[in-house]
């Protein structure tokens, strides 16, 4: 009788290189893709979109877990905090899952390292 090994790896998760630095992440909405640029320092991330800048605070809960919060919601939607998980990670990206805190509905997205 032989042992049976797996080669395979489990998926990387280096959440601590994407703590900090510059990052893109397109979503398509109603067949148009959408892309954001987000620049995130510490506890501070600033994002880009369609030409508008906005900033959020960032608390980590752990190193691949952490809650953003926009500094001046300009409407109710915008005033919920959003979940974000980093799931696994690659050399220049990350895959996570996100929500609105308190919502069920979990989607997912995966974010380049521009710099």
């Amino acid at each position: 009788m032989g042992i049976m090994a797996s080669c395979q790896n489990p998926p990387q998760r280096n959440c601590t290189d994407f703590t900090e630095g510059k990052f893109k992440f397109s979503t398509i909405v109603d067949g148009d893709t959408l892309t954001t640029e987000f620049l995130r320092q510490k506890n501070i991330e600033v994002d880009y979109f369609k030409g508008k800048q906005d900033t959020s605070s960032i608390r980590w809960i752990n190193d691949c877990e952490y809650v953003l919060k926009k500094l001046n919601p300009k409407n109710r939607a915008e005033e919920k905090s959003v979940h974000i998980k980093i799931l696994t990670t690659t050399d220049s990206s990350y895959t996570f899952e996100f929500s609105t805190v308190g919502d069920p509905k979990k989607l997912r997205g995966t974010a380049f390292k521009t710099h």
